[in-house]
């Protein structure tokens, strides 16, 4: 009998979370989609999404730290130009964050991102010329 009841509440928890996911998929904005899914989450698995979100970022923070400094020098430049596209990406965010925002705090802060993706850009080109150069021959 107690398996039955435990049964029953996994599937309806798990109802539960497809019916958030769906609804993630159908809700054109980002944040209400996330907001659905971790719901889903919470629904499914009992565990806060603050928890979710927090596990998340902690994984991306050890997966980049493992991943940048496994890279050998010959995948820096090529590594380099993407990362300048994906900050090229967040300028367009950030600008977007800048000039639509209603709220004084996500202007700020879009200013800072534009800021900071400035700087990676640039820094980003200067090093991949430096380490092209280093692969011309040199002049007599």
């Amino acid at each position: 009998m107690e398996q039955n009841g435990t049964l029953e509440r996994a599937i309806e928890q798990l109802e539960q979370a497809a019916a958030a996911v769906r609804l993630a998929f159908q809700d054109e904005k980002a944040a209400q989609a996330a907001d659905a899914i971790a719901a889903g989450a919470h629904a499914a698995t009992g565990v806060d999404p603050f928890i979710f979100r927090f596990a998340i970022f902690v994984l991306a923070i050890f997966v980049g730290y493992y991943v940048v400094w496994s890279v050998t020098p010959a995948l820096h430049t090529p590594l380099m130009a993407v990362t300048n596209a994906i900050s090229s990406v967040i300028i367009v965010g950030a600008l977007l964050a800048v000039g639509i925002s209603v709220s004084g705090a996500a202007m700020g802060f879009g200013f800072i991102a534009v800021i900071l993706a400035s700087v990676n850009i640039f820094g980003g080109f200067l090093v991949t010329q430096r380490m092209l150069a280093m692969y011309k021959k040199k002049e007599k």
